[in-house]
């Protein structure tokens, strides 16, 4: 049975971490109101529970799920297995959270009434944005 780990984030926005995860290759998450139990490799109910879940069998055949459980200051903290963080590392975490950062900026902009002028990725994969707003 493996250990489960939580990680501190700055993810707030759901919407902007499921379209990371997406961006990341993990097209099947639940979002839930009232957080759930996350499952072991076995199938088993572990004891952590999480509002956004990637279930193991979209991960693969030896994973347990991978969650987000949201914390009382709105950020989500993720919930990764021992045996998961080999694939799911924080190197994976840093790349998570750059495609929530471009997600989050493109949905929070307009509501802050500044539009987005350009888009450039650069040759190291960073992500470029010009914003502009009109006064």
């Amino acid at each position: 049975m493996s250990h489960f780990t939580s990680i501190q984030t700055q993810l707030r926005h759901p919407e902007a971490l499921i379209k990371a995860l997406a961006d990341l290759g993990l097209y099947t998450v639940e979002v839930h109101a009232i957080a759930q139990h996350l499952h072991g490799f076995a199938g088993d109910i572990r004891s952590e529970t999480a509002e956004i879940i990637i279930r193991r069998q979209f991960l693969g055949p030896m994973s347990n799920d991978i969650g987000f459980k949201r914390q009382p200051d709105e950020t989500f903290q993720a919930i990764i297995s021992e045996y998961d963080r080999l694939q799911y590392s924080p190197q994976w975490l840093d790349r998570l959270t750059q495609r929530y950062a471009y997600h989050a900026l493109v949905q929070t902009a307009p509501m802050e009434g500044f539009a987005i002028e350009q888009e450039e990725v650069l040759p190291d994969g960073t992500i470029r944005l010009v914003l502009g707003r009109w006064v």
